[in-house]
């Protein structure tokens, strides 16, 4: 995995202005060294349970990333997080790719509740969640510092007893 530390710090680089708007970890993320130190923690993370992050790839290359940035093992509780190449977008892919992590939260790691945090001028994040089913709880006011400015986050979620058996590929 962290072999592909250079191919992920190419394709961040090359979305950096379309993901710069929305993604925080943008900015720090500059260097093939940068894209290194996150694999390691996102591999520390994966042994501790306490987060998974995996590479979306298309034709063998590294399209994107769906995550459980974080996982709350006392609540049984995870944070969904992605992101895709604009070249990507409108296809589908993120969609497909978070409805197959959060069927498996719930399947594989006992999940309870699924939720994403999305600024409410994300409209295509937005459509993910709404495409999944998840529902909107409510804006965090000023949730999320991007770049050089607070954004308002809606928190979405999905319990394990709402997920509809439709999107679970059953």
């Amino acid at each position: 995995m962290e072999d592909d530390a250079e191919e992920l710090a190419l394709r961040v680089d090359q979305n950096r202005e379309y993901l710069r708007r929305w993604a925080s970890w943008v900015d720090r993320t500059t260097t093939t060294s940068d894209s290194q130190k996150f694999v390691r923690t996102c591999l520390e993370s994966a042994i501790s349970g306490t987060g998974y992050h995996y590479a979306l790839l298309l034709d063998a290359e590294i399209v994107g990333l769906v995550t459980f940035n974080t996982i709350e093992k006392i609540n049984r509780c995870a944070t969904l997080g992605y992101w895709l190449a604009k070249s990507q977008t409108g296809r589908g892919l993120m969609t497909t790719a978070a409805k197959t992590l959060i069927r498996e939260g719930f399947r594989q790691l006992e999940l309870n509740r699924i939720q994403a945090r999305v600024a409410t001028g994300n409209y295509p994040s937005q459509a993910v969640c709404d495409r999944l089913g998840l529902k909107k709880e409510g804006v965090l006011r000023q949730a999320e510092w991007v770049n050089d400015h607070f954004v308002d986050l809606i928190l979405y979620s999905v319990l394990r007893t709402e997920w509809k058996p439709h999107l679970d590929g059953k």
